[in-house]
């Protein structure tokens, strides 16, 4: 019996094409916003690959008889209940630093935009303004102090380009031994409240959880130096999203990049609307063609490996 593979979010079509090779793949990338068929394609399916829309749940998984493996086309695993997973026997495979590049990319380069202050300048000077004077006392980010809340690999290449370019790296991440070879390049900080009020830049890259929801929430927006900025790429929850507004409309804090939200999309009107020097992004900080064509060949080599094993 050929093993079958669902596929219920896009990938790339070369990684899709390799799996037609030697499986049966259903793929159809809008089952994700149809979980009664879904739910029906893996009654028979053997694994299934999916993005952070596909809520891959008990529920979902109930009527599946043959499924082993299932594969997060990216690295957060908070739509997937691991222990309902681990209880079936079901591996749960993540894209561990495919997509790291594109992170590091996005943080930094907006770490730039927003110390320099003219990511918000576009409407102003096609309308006839002018607004140079204010402009010109932007920051450059060489010789500014970017703080990592998280150090694992896609935490460690933010910093191996931010260092590039002449940025000092704090980090705090409890899970990763004080004696691990990636703190030869940062700063290990004890306490996040520490790292908080030393950087100019703070850039997360935590996946939400109990104990991180709400993480970033007044009093550490509170913490931050005058001028600095703040950058999440990590999960929706970790950072209170009506504190961070109202940083902004006081001017604690100088700006923010947010790709990632409590709810998404994000609803029309949320406590983010309107605020000042705010720079937002639909979850794409992870997504780009190069890391797409990645993330999905490591997935489509590392299910292929477990269908085969089986």
């Amino acid at each position: 019996m050929s093993r079958r593979i669902v596929i219920s979010e896009f990938m790339d079509d070369a990684a899709v094409q390799s799996l037609h090779a030697d499986f049966s793949v259903l793929y159809a990338p809008d089952l994700v916003d149809r979980p009664a068929d879904l739910a029906g394609a893996l009654r028979d399916a053997d694994a299934l690959i999916v993005r952070n829309r596909t809520q891959v749940n008990g529920e979902l998984l109930a009527g599946t008889r043959r499924l082993v493996a299932v594969g997060r086309l990216g690295v957060g695993l908070d739509n997937i209940d691991q222990a309902y997973c681990a209880s079936r026997g079901i591996a749960v495979v993540p894209a561990i630093g495919a997509n790291a590049a594109a992170v590091a990319e996005y943080v930094v380069g907006l770490a730039m935009g927003l110390l320099r202050g003219f990511l918000f300048s576009c409407g102003e000077v096609a309308a006839g303004e002018w607004p140079r004077a204010r402009l010109a006392s932007g920051c450059e980010v060489a010789g500014k102090v970017l703080g990592l809340v998280g150090y694992g690999s896609v935490g460690q290449r933010v910093g191996e380009l931010a260092r590039a370019v002449g940025m000092r790296v704090l980090a705090y991440d409890p899970m990763l031994p004080p004696g691990h070879p990636a703190w030869r390049d940062a700063t290990r900080c004890e306490e996040v409240d520490d790292l908080f009020r030393q950087a100019d830049v703070v850039s997360l890259h935590v996946p939400y959880s109990a104990q991180n929801a709400g993480l970033v929430d007044e009093r550490r927006l509170g913490l931050m130096k005058a001028g600095a900025v703040l950058v999440n790429t990590a999960r929706g929850g970790i950072v209170d999203e009506a504190a961070l507004a109202r940083a902004l409309r006081s001017g604690a804090l100088a700006g923010a990049a947010v790709d990632v939200f409590a709810h998404e999309p994000l609803p029309a009107g949320s406590a983010l609307a309107g605020a000042p020097n705010l720079f937002l992004t639909p979850h794409i900080a992870g997504v780009t063609h190069e890391s797409n064509e990645r993330v999905s060949a490591l997935i489509a080599q590392r299910i292929a490996e477990i269908l085969r094993r089986g």
